[in-house]
């Protein structure tokens, strides 16, 4: 059940302190709290929670919202999260609570149902009206021609409006918490997992029938063998293999045994999707030992997270990651997910869908779009040609040979550089700060509410300073007009 309240802002100076004393409206909490249109957040919130009245009483999207920009914003886990928030009147005010309040407002355990009920879609849709909210206040209320007519007034529907703004395109990967895979480990965590089901399928039968021989003990010896050694020879990674995927299929054989005796309902949720994803293992690493091969299609790189797959990136510290690949843009400062996904994918097919964004925002196409080589393919180069917008890098074919245009092409492939690094900026703060650099959510969905959680948070500072630079500027010129008096 959802309780919708009609004042979803209070004023800082409503906000009631029993030590006496008012919140600084000038905190930037506050001035956070004004930011976000919360209102359309509800409205989004109550259609995921299904029927608003069935239920006990649902926590508000502004507690939900706002605690888990809290715990993006400052980095924190779900325990140190609760913890700030008793602790600061600020951030009590900030989730929506009335008056300050000396108990945990709730438990640590529920941000994970804020970040269920809070898909991705719905951050996105957020960070789109932070936008345009922010493109709405910096235009000018001066008698400039609205879209779509000339300055004679005369309809101009009909005519393609002219290409005005920037577009940076780019990529990442974002890792995600799990321990480097190795075949060895992974199939002694499937190993283990195989066993705790049997024993809780052998259960009801204990002293009826014997239990199946599983060899727990000789298995495990022989890994831990294996895993003190510092390096490991081809030939003895090949045989611990062996070994531990010998051990595998002769526990899903028992399992298939036991099943006809005992219901797979005695399992739980946990432990019935560890067989579903140790049947795909070890189908998986029984083809690349067979095979001898070292890759595959879908390939599971954790028991516990196995939607996760190894992204290849090249980079010289770490040349294959592992989580979401995040395709993002940016615009005037402000940065919008693209596309994210679990699976590999070109982020050159993203621009021309990016570009169709660009212009649902504005009204027109950007005049640039900055982006690497690997968006400079030939249906995009059309798309751009087509629609008189420039993509930054090299023409193709060969170098012209006037020495001019030579040297005029490799200025602006300098310039375009500079503006392009922009992106990777971006990637640097929200990787250092706001939490991008290791996502540590366990669960697909939640995984992509973070990660589009952090580019809300990333876009709130950034009218934050938008903010701060607005009030130096009226300052400064206050105190020039007072001078000149």
């Amino acid at each position: 059940m959802y309780k919708h309240n009609a004042k979803q802002l209070l004023l800082p100076h409503e906000f009631f302190m029993p030590f006496e004393g008012q919140l600084n409206p000038e905190n930037r909490w506050c001035k956070l709290a004004g930011m976000i249109p919360w209102e359309t957040a509800e409205e989004r919130y109550i259609e995921s929670l299904g029927n608003p009245n069935a239920g006990q009483k649902a926590y508000s999207v502004r507690m939900a919202l706002g605690t888990l920009i809290i715990q993006n914003k400052e980095n924190l886990s779900d325990r140190e999260t609760v913890a700030e928030i008793t602790e600061n009147p600020y951030l009590q005010y900030f989730i929506g609570l009335p008056a300050f309040v000396q108990e945990p407002p709730f438990d640590a355990s529920l941000l994970v149902h804020f970040r269920k009920r809070l898909g991705k879609d719905i951050i996105n849709e957020l960070n789109e009206l932070l936008f345009l909210e922010e493109e709405q206040n910096s235009q000018s209320d001066d008698d400039a021609p609205r879209a779509g007519t000339t300055e004679g007034g005369e309809d101009a529907s009909s005519k393609e409006p002219e290409n005005k703004g920037n577009l940076i395109l780019d990529a990442t990967c974002v890792p995600v918490d799990i321990q480097y895979p190795t075949d060895s480990r992974l199939l002694n965590d499937a190993r283990e997992a195989l066993e705790e089901i049997i024993d809780v399928l052998h259960a009801p039968h204990v002293g009826t029938c014997k239990k199946p021989r599983t060899y727990r003990q000789r298995a495990r010896k022989q890994y831990l063998r294996f895993e003190r050694k510092r390096k490991h020879s081809k030939s003895e990674i090949r045989k611990t293999n062996g070994q531990q995927l010998r051990y595998v299929g002769r526990n899903l054989r028992i399992i298939a045994e036991l099943v006809q005796k005992s219901p797979l309902m005695l399992l739980d949720g946990h432990q019935y999707r560890n067989l579903l994803v140790v049947q795909e293992l070890y189908r998986q690493q029984l083809e690349m030992y067979q095979e001898k091969k070292h890759s595959i299609p879908d390939r599971i790189v954790s028991l516990h997270m196995p939607f996760v797959r190894p992204i290849v990136r090249g980079k010289k510290n770490a040349s294959v990651e592992f989580g979401p690949k995040l395709a993002v843009s940016i615009v005037d400062g402000f940065t919008f997910m693209e596309k994210l996904s679990f699976d590999a994918f070109n982020e050159g097919i993203t621009l021309q869908d990016s570009l169709e964004r660009f212009k649902e925002r504005h009204g027109h196409y950007p005049a640039v779009v900055y982006a690497d080589k690997i968006y400079r393919n030939r249906d995009n180069l059309r798309f751009c040609k087509k629609h008189n917008i420039r993509l930054s890098g090299p023409p193709l074919g060969r170098p012209s040979k006037d020495p001019k245009v030579l040297k005029e092409q490799r200025k602006q492939e300098r310039e375009d550089t500079k503006i392009r690094n922009g992106v990777e900026g971006k990637f640097g703060e929200d990787k250092r700060f706001y939490g991008l650099g290791l996502v540590m959510t366990r669960l697909q969905d939640t995984c992509e509410t973070v990660i589009a959680m952090q580019l809300l948070v990333l876009n709130l500072e950034r009218k934050l300073r938008i903010l701060l630079a607005h009030f130096l500027s009226w300052l400064f010129s206050n105190q020039n007009g007072a001078l000149c008096c």
